[in-house]
């Protein structure tokens, strides 16, 4: 779409802001989970008695929570929510949080219970206040009412909006009938977000039998006040189909996961395999690389300690540095010390009687002091003000156990693909691994990309597809995230850019440093005063020191500006199977949203959705909800300072989000289960195939457009 006219709807909106909030430092100061290998199999849901986790395990678990209140004071204490919860009908709240034991004890010992282990860290071994007046009857309005059948089961999803929207108990229930008469019915709950009220829903329903479009279903809404909707026949989703693909077309070029260094092995390939269709980019912004400053504690932190941080990096020559701290064993001594042959010894400050007076905090604000441009020093948490031990020698490290990464600074190369490109034709960009833990999505857009270039010169949709658009494709955004998560913690989140100050750097936080990238754009940031950003330096969703401060956001800002034919772009995430578009962000205060897109633009990004969608589906029957299909403030939770929205609006580029990795449908449960951030490879590999799909019907959505 060319047009740029902006205007702000009111839509209803079903923004989640509790799905945003960060891990608070308690959480975060768990040590990192090194649980034994475990054979990776799919989750399955276990009873809460079955689900257990090793003393320093982190785990990936989907709780049952008693009641809204429940998850309110998780959201508060800064629990790592990591999907959108969902309320079922008796009250009870899913919510899937990443927890170790002692945080699994703590909610269950509240009263939730642990539904289901969706990832341990393990699996990735070997993966590389008061009621208002109640309204005497009310009116409902279905917002949404779509099937669709998947698998021999045929599932219906509604939403119902009612105009007693301030009576927090309305209740209301969706009755079902079929056209040979089979009937039921399921009760919907209540949707606030941000005290706003949304509408009333559930997730997809299974219906007894298949349906055809010749025997439509019929739905009809009542509710507790006496309120009933008229009759409306839901519409089949997401009704569309791609073409069907030749006889020989080449497909399935993932075999594992990819690290950095296999994605950067694999575009030199590519490069070399297809000289005529590809160029490959070096985008500007190197990343700091895979490497940390050295760290130890001087003392010990059950008891006394200071933290030493040296200031250049651990490969710089700084790992293995030896610290130590003596007693000059002398009345009436200063407090001193001496950095040679890479040892730096503190000797502690004595009385007149010759004993050691000197602090934490002396020793701290002395090292610091001294040794600007070699070390920094910090108290631990918790030792405020202690007698400083005489402790060491301890060598500093920066803890990275990649042994086989390279430390040096990276650069990010996306592949453009086409047979003209030099700007005329319409641009197309498709980028992903903004976030490290998301090891699947650099499978989707490699697969997508590999497939463009060998199907070229056999397959004649595939050639006017290439010889048409300009397609641009950044495999991973953030390489040095995804190193750390390959080697170190997979539910790394963010980059390894540590801007944290003080105690924040006490590495009992290691595994939650870093910037999340894709809170790090510049438009409805945090900074801004847009919701889904934080400035706390633990966070999962810390938005940096400033808006693009980081090399990787600026990255990805860089190659759209520096190639304006670019109007389309899609940005892969994983997971929980979502599809969006702007806007994705609002302000606190009245839920106010960013600018929403013009009808006309509405409509194109819905129509494009479902055709997108439909491509998804034609793999192996996967259908992405009508409920997670929207903006992305609408239907996931506000993320300020997201890369979609300032494509969007700074740009003028058509930006959708995927979240791969849909839910998959337990018929012997029948619950919908969660699949996490690193599947089984089995369901990675099919995750790159459907989503592969929808990027090529991307592309020929482009292709269907007029030239830039």
């Amino acid at each position: 779409m060319s047009s740029r006219g902006r205007t702000v709807a009111a839509l209803s909106a079903i923004v989640l802001t509790i799905s945003l909030m960060p891990p608070a430092a308690g959480a975060a100061a768990a040590q990192p989970a090194k649980a034994q290998p475990a054979k990776a199999q799919p989750a399955k849901a276990q009873p809460a008695a079955a689900i257990a986790l090793g003393d320093a395990e982190h785990a990936l678990i989907r709780f049952r929570l008693p009641s809204e209140a429940a998850l309110q004071r998780l959201v508060a204490e800064g629990a790592d929510i990591a999907a959108r919860p969902r309320t079922s009908a008796g009250g009870a709240v899913l919510a899937d949080l990443v927890v170790d034991a002692a945080q699994l004890a703590a909610l269950t010992g509240d009263g939730a219970q642990a539904v289901q282990v969706i990832q341990r860290e393990g699996d990735t071994a070997g993966r590389a206040t008061a009621s208002p007046q109640r309204l005497a009857a009310d009116t409902l309005q279905f917002l949404q009412a779509y099937w669709w059948t998947t698998g021999g089961r045929t599932f219906l999803q509604t939403q119902v909006a009612t105009t007693a929207a301030d009576d927090p108990d309305v209740e209301i229930t969706v009755t079902w009938t079929t056209a040979d008469g089979a009937t039921g019915s399921y009760q919907l709950v209540r949707f606030e977000d941000s005290g706003e009220y949304q509408y009333h829903y559930a997730v997809p329903q299974p219906l007894p039998a298949q349906i055809t479009p010749n025997s439509p279903i019929q739905v009809v809404a009542t509710s507790s006040l006496g309120g009933k909707s008229r009759t409306v026949t839901p519409a089949v989703w997401p009704n569309a189909t791609p073409p069907a693909l030749p006889s020989g077309y080449q497909k399935d070029f993932v075999e594992a996961y990819m690290t950095p260094a296999d994605i950067a092995a694999r575009i030199k390939r590519l490069k070399r395999q297809y000289p005529k269709l590809l160029d490959v980019l070096n985008l500007p912004n190197r990343t700091q690389g895979y490497r940390r400053t050295a760290v130890a504690y001087l003392g010990d932190p059950n008891v006394a300690a200071v933290v030493v941080d040296s200031v250049k990096f651990g490969d710089q020559g700084m790992n293995g540095v030896q610290v130590k701290t003596v007693d000059p064993g002398t009345a009436d001594q200063p407090l001193s010390a001496a950095y040679r042959d890479r040892v730096l010894t503190v000797k502690l400050a004595t009385d007149a009687g010759g004993k050691v007076i000197s602090s934490t905090d002396d020793v701290a604000a002395f090292l610091s002091a001294k040794y600007p441009r070699q070390f920094r020093a910090s108290v631990e948490a918790g030792s405020a003000g202690l007698p400083m031990p005489v402790a060491g020698p301890v060598a500093l490290d920066d803890g990275l156990k990649g042994t086989e990464v390279s430390p040096k600074p990276w650069t990010v190369q996306a592949l453009r693909i086409g047979k003209v490109r030099d700007g005329s034709k319409t641009g197309v960009l498709a980028y992903s691994q903004e976030h490290a833990r998301e090891w699947a999505t650099p499978l989707v857009t490699l697969e997508f990309a590999e497939r463009l270039l060998a199907n070229y010169a056999t397959d004649p949709a595939t050639k006017q597809l290439v010889d048409s658009v300009d397609i641009f494709v950044i495999p991973t955004v953030n390489p040095d995230g995804a190193n750390y998560s390959f080697n170190d913690y997979n539910f790394q989140r963010k980059n390894l850019v540590n801007h944290c100050t003080g105690t924040s750097r006490d590495p009992r936080y290691r595994d939650s440093w870093g910037v999340d990238v894709n809170r790090n754009y510049a438009v409805g940031s945090y900074f801004d005063g847009y919701v889904g950003g934080s400035a706390n330096c633990l966070s999962g969703t810390y938005a940096g020191t400033a808006e693009l401060s980081e090399a990787e956001s600026s990255n990805v800002i860089a190659l759209a500006g520096a190639h304006p034919n670019i109007k389309f772009a899609l940005n892969v995430h994983s997971y929980g199977g979502y599809f969006m578009w702007p806007p994705g962000a609002y302000r606190a205060d009245g839920r106010v949203t960013l600018p929403r897109p013009s009808i006309d633009e509405s409509k194109f990004f819905l129509d494009s959705a479902r055709r997108i969608v439909g491509a998804i589906s034609a793999e192996r029957g996967t259908v992405t909800w009508p409920s997670y299909t929207g903006p992305v403030a609408d239907v996931l939770y506000s993320a300020a300072g997201n890369s979609a929205d300032q494509l969007y609006y700074d740009l003028g580029i058509d930006a959708w989000d995927f979240e791969i990795g849909n839910d998959i449908w337990n018929e012997s449960t029948q619950e919908w289960e969660g699949v996490g951030f690193q599947p089984p490879f089995d369901e990675a590999h099919a995750e790159s195939q459907e989503y592969a799909g929808g990027l090529v019907e991307l592309v020929r959505i482009a292709s269907e457009q007029p030239r830039p």
